[in-house]
């Protein structure tokens, strides 16, 4: 065989041969994938004929098509940008609709918080066909709502809220979310055997069953009525120590009389009444006498009591499903605009969702950190410089005005000999 590049011979044919795999993997894995909703924003201004901006309140924030301050890709990495400081968003997209019954519903996208964001939203909803996309507000009626929500120094965590009997039912355990100001790809993956999964950057942070994780049926078990602790138990960990006795001068008024004071010279009985001695806080009270607590020598520890079947209770397999999925929307508030979506995908493929992921983000989030470093150094080495001069202007100033001082006390001691 000739030589391939370098003079490696037939090293050429495996490289090709080896792409060829690869693309010939992602084109089996995408035919086995239905993808339901895909975007990536890489046709420029079309986005626009795709999204469709709420009209619900006249001051709603705008979106711009942005990859942001620092990128990986300069065309890959645009998204939606929010472009306004307090502000509501409201946008959305419709695509065919589908059910996810009897399959693997794959919610996923990217969001950047480039503005260090300090209170605001970054997630997404997924509603149903019959939506009024124009008057898209917080009132909307929603199937699912995922992602992260940042406020403040308590809130940073990834909602995971599912409609069930049209109420909404919040994930109860908490996830944290992403708050460095890169881009993370977050993903709610729903089966129909009724398990989750969250995962962040493709990495599972949470998973579990979805009646047992969100409250949408009434308890399997209930404590049964008609048994009674009973009335021996001592459930007590700790007791108050029958030995120790309360001190004989521990008994001490709050406040006493201040003998001390003497009544104004001014003192008007007619006006004020009569004037009586003030009440002060009395330096030996010691407050309410309590027992030193000892461990219980009874204890026997929390009674359990005895459940029984919730007559309340009727399984229902069918939580994890909707009909007429068909629009995604950011519906969301940001005090400090910035934050980039991107890179949206909805599936029944967990295995495409994450080859679509690595593809994207995974591509892209080395060279957008290596970028912010090298802008963050940059803008470091200004900082020096710009200080350095500043200092330097004032040490000049400082020279300059001894100098004139010098020259001031040499013409007046000139003229003092002359005087002299």
């Amino acid at each position: 065989a000739a030589a391939g590049p370098g003079g490696r011979g037939g090293r050429a044919p495996a490289v090709v041969a080896l792409r060829l795999a690869l693309l010939l993997g992602a084109a089996l894995r995408s035919a086995r994938a239905t993808v339901y909703f895909q975007e990536q924003f890489l046709d420029g201004a079309s986005w626009q004929k795709r999204w469709m901006n709420s009209e619900h309140k006249p001051d709603l924030g705008k979106f711009k098509l942005a990859a942001g301050k620092f990128y990986g890709d300069a065309v890959r990495d645009k998204g939606l940008q929010t472009s306004e400081n307090s502000k509501f968003y409201a946008i959305s997209s419709r695509f065919k609709p589908f059910s996810n019954k009897g399959k693997t519903l794959v919610i996923q996208y990217t969001v950047k918080h480039e503005q260090k964001i300090d209170c605001g939203g970054g997630y997404v909803k997924i509603f149903s066909s019959n939506l009024d996309q124009k008057n898209l507000s917080g009132d909307s009626h929603y199937y699912i709502m995922f992602g992260p929500d940042i406020c403040g120094s308590e809130t940073k965590k990834v909602h995971v809220i599912l409609n069930y009997k049209n109420k909404p039912h919040p994930i109860k355990k908490p996830i944290r979310c992403k708050v460095d100001g890169y881009t993370h790809l977050y993903t709610l993956i729903i089966r129909p055997d009724q398990t989750y999964e969250v995962k962040i950057d493709n990495e599972m942070v949470a998973s579990g069953n979805l009646e047992d994780d969100l409250d949408f049926l009434p308890p399997r078990k209930i404590n049964d009525p008609t048994v009674r602790k009973p009335t021996d138990w001592d459930d007590r960990i700790q007791i108050d120590d029958p030995n120790d006795i309360k001190p004989e001068d521990w008994d001490e008024p709050e406040y006493i009389v201040d003998t001390s004071a003497e009544q104004p010279e001014d003192w008007d009985d007619a006006v004020n009444g009569e004037w009586h001695y003030p009440m002060v806080k009395n330096p030996l009270y010691r407050g309410e006498w309590k027992p030193r607590q000892i461990d219980n020598p009874n204890y026997r520890g929390v009674w359990p009591h005895p459940q029984i079947d919730n007559p309340n209770y009727s399984p229902d397999f069918s939580i994890y499903s909707y009909e007429n999925i068909s629009i995604i929307g950011l519906d969301i508030w940001q005090v400090r605009a910035g934050t980039i979506f991107d890179n949206f995908l909805i599936t029944d493929d967990e295995v495409y969702a994450e080859d679509f992921g690595d593809e994207t983000w995974g591509e892209t989030k080395g060279p957008e950190k290596e970028m912010n470093i090298k802008q963050t150094e940059e803008e470091q080495e200004r900082e020096r410089v710009t200080e350095e001069k500043y200092f330097e202007q004032r040490f000049k100033k400082k020279l300059e005005r001894k100098k004139e001082s010098g020259n001031d006390r040499a013409v007046r001691n000139t003229v003092k000999k002359e005087e002299l």
